[in-house]
C-alpha cells in the first residue's frame, strides 16, 4: 500500500533521498503500525512530539497499535520552543 509521510524540522533528514517539501510517498506492509513506519525510516521515536495522520493528532500511547491505511498521510513535528 501507499502512504505519504511527512516529517518536519530537525526530522526532515531522516527522509529518503527524492523527499521534496518534507514529505515522500512510500510502499509500505500492509497493516503497518505509526511506530513501525518511523523505526524504519530511522527517525527518533523520543522526538516524535506531534504525529498527526490524516491531519488527526496520535496519541503516544495509540502509536504502535494506530494501523495505517492505504492513501494516508503521516505528519511528524519534533518538539519546538521559541519566543
Amino acid at each position: 500500500m501507499r502512504i505519504t509521510l511527512k516529517l518536519y524540522a530537525l526530522l526532515g533528514k531522516c527522509l529518503p533521498a527524492g523527499a521534496k517539501d518534507n514529505q515522500i510517498d512510500l510502499d509500505v506492509a500492509d497493516g503497518i503500525a505509526v511506530t513501525q513506519v518511523l523505526r524504519d525510516h530511522g527517525v527518533p521515536l523520543e522526538h516524535c512530539h506531534l504525529v498527526l495522520v490524516n491531519g488527526v493528532y496520535i496519541a503516544p500511547g495509540e502509536r504502535d497499535a494506530h494501523v495505517l491505511q492505504d492513501g494516508d498521510a503521516l505528519a511528524v513535528w519534533p518538539p519546538v520552543a521559541g519566543g
